[in-house]
């Protein structure tokens, strides 16, 4: 007979066997993309050159990238560094996965942004010396060498400490709240700030209406919710017009650290559907309890429609700090996080692994489908966001102050890429390849375009659009997917097909700038081609 050492032995033995293949048995893969990106990405943005800028704060110490020579700057904010010559900014090829360090002058800790419709990143406010700063990056080709330009010429009106940045339909940008900022102002400035009353009277004593999570409605409007409430804004008046019923679960925002999405825009664009998912119990934050389940509580509403109501749903896992990816298909990639604690620095416990794909077209208790775990915790400071090529870029993750190597959830420098199961072997038949496809369309224009796909078409393929959102602090500001109306593929010769599409009608629908066209073949998306959408 075993001895009990054997005994346990083989008990573990057997336990590894059946993770190793229920995690084979789950969808979805991971890839590791860069060992050591040189910093944590706080903020990540993807550009229309198919490079991602990632973006730290800057009074941090030391990162693991040093800028180049002769290009160290003087920083009297930092307890660590007077004189940085280290990057807090890197610009990442996805083609070479090589990256370049940039220059950022001032402080973007816990900062906001927005691609513009030349497709230049805006990018706002931060803590000290940059409080008030606005910034712009205007991308180059990954051989060239685009950095960082601070505004000397204008400033924010108000300090913007985790603040959200919208695109509007003319391309100009709203700029929602921040930290003892319960205000709205924008860029290119108007008149200053205007007060919203309304995050003052969400704010409690933990806050939990920071980082709001703020969607452009297809009538216009901007929906804005705060702590556990929304209201629909109308920004060319600057008042508003509508408040929705408050969401059951407790807070949301941050510290509270749920995530929201507002999912693909379709048919004739009047409907516009809210996800809020996630969250930690009220009172978590302040008693700094790493150990307080998160609760998987999910709302979403139908935010047009003149009745609206939460329709409540759960998620497998409690979770905090989860990043909502738009992905190409429709549906929602939930990734990131931890089922304990809140945000903030040393806040959180047991990292939740699985990903999510929310699949909004199934009924409720059918929608959530758990994936493939990761194996690197994803904590405070980590991001998500989708790639041209249908996966999903994983950076960050730094629940310290500093950066520490030491800890149980250590600083992460690894960047990861999650393809999610439309990219496995199996559909590679299904995915088509775009042949021929506009740079620029105009509101409302007619276009074709020509995929060719290896097997047979069966059904109707769909053109859709999504734009490249500012990802920060589990919210993609101004994430957005449109579908596009579409005629039935035609056949064009040589395993061809063309399709004829209608832009978006308006910059409500889809704000101006660039965009990544997807051609999705019964659930499979092509590789992105970036197209330019103006008026």
């Amino acid at each position: 007979m075993p001895s009990v050492s054997q005994q346990w032995l083989l008990l573990l033995l057997i336990s590894t066997v059946l993770t190793v293949f229920a995690r084979a048995d789950l969808p979805g893969t991971w890839e590791l993309l860069v060992q050591n990106a040189g910093l944590a990405s706080m903020h990540t943005a993807v550009t229309r050159f198919n490079t991602v800028v990632l973006l730290d704060r800057t009074n941090i110490g030391p990162s693991r990238k040093m800028l180049r020579r002769g290009h160290c700057r003087n920083d009297p904010y930092d307890a660590v560094l007077k004189l940085d010559c280290y990057a807090h900014s890197v610009l990442f090829d996805l083609q070479t996965k090589q990256i370049r360090p940039l220059m950022i002058q001032t402080d973007t800790w816990c900062s906001s942004g927005q691609f513009l419709p030349d497709g230049t990143l805006l990018q706002t406010g931060g803590d000290l010396d940059g409080v008030k700063k606005i910034r712009k990056f205007v991308p180059c080709e990954a051989t060239g060498s685009c950095d960082w330009v601070e505004l000397a010429d204008v400033e924010l009106a108000n300090g913007r400490w985790y603040a959200t940045n919208q695109i509007l339909p003319d391309g100009s940008v709203a700029i929602v709240g921040g930290r003892a900022a319960n205000t709205v102002e924008y860029y290119p400035p108007r008149k200053g700030a205007v007060a919203l009353n309304f995050l003052a009277d969400v704010e409690d004593n933990q806050m939990d209406n920071l980082y709001p999570y703020v969607h452009l409605l297809p009538n216009g409007h901007l929906f804005i919710f705060a702590n556990n409430k929304a209201v629909s804004y109308d920004h060319n008046v600057d008042k508003i017009v509508r408040e929705y019923p408050p969401l059951d679960g407790g807070p949301r925002n941050y510290p509270s650290a749920g995530s929201s999405a507002m999912l693909a825009l379709e048919g004739d664009y009047s409907t516009a559907v809210i996800l809020v998912c996630g969250g930690a119990p009220y009172g978590a934050f302040i008693e700094r309890s790493t150990d307080t389940p998160a609760h998987g509580s999910c709302g979403r509403i139908i935010a047009t429609s003149p009745d609206p109501v939460w329709e409540m749903e759960d998620m497998p896992f409690g979770r905090i700090m989860g990043d909502m990816v738009m992905l190409p298909s429709g549906d929602v990639l939930v990734i990131n996080g931890a089922q304990a604690g809140t945000q903030g620095f040393e806040a959180a416990s047991n990292p939740c692994l699985y990903p999510l794909l929310y699949r909004s077209e199934q009924p409720v208790g059918l929608r959530f489908m758990t994936l493939n775990p990761g194996t690197v915790p994803r904590l405070y400071h980590s991001t998500a966001n989708l790639l041209p090529d249908g996966r999903v870029l994983i950076a960050g993750s730094n629940p310290h102050y500093f950066y520490r190597f030491d800890a149980e959830f250590p600083t992460e420098l690894r960047i990861e890429a999650f393809s999610p199961e439309y990219l496995s072997p199996d559909r590679a038949n299904l995915r088509p390849i775009f042949e021929g496809i506009p740079e620029t369309v105009r509101y409302g224009e007619s276009f074709d375009v020509t995929v060719s796909v290896p097997l047979s078409v069966v059904g109707v393929v769909e053109v859709n659009l999504g734009n490249a959102p500012f990802a920060t602090h589990s919210f993609s500001q101004g994430q957005r997917l449109v579908k596009l109306a579409v005629t039935p593929s035609v056949p064009d010769g040589e395993g061809r097909y063309r399709i004829s599409c209608v832009a978006p009608p308006n910059g409500m629908v889809a704000p101006p700038g660039y965009y990544m066209a997807f051609a999705v073949n019964q659930g499979v998306p092509s590789v992105a081609r970036w197209i330019h959408l103006v008026s």
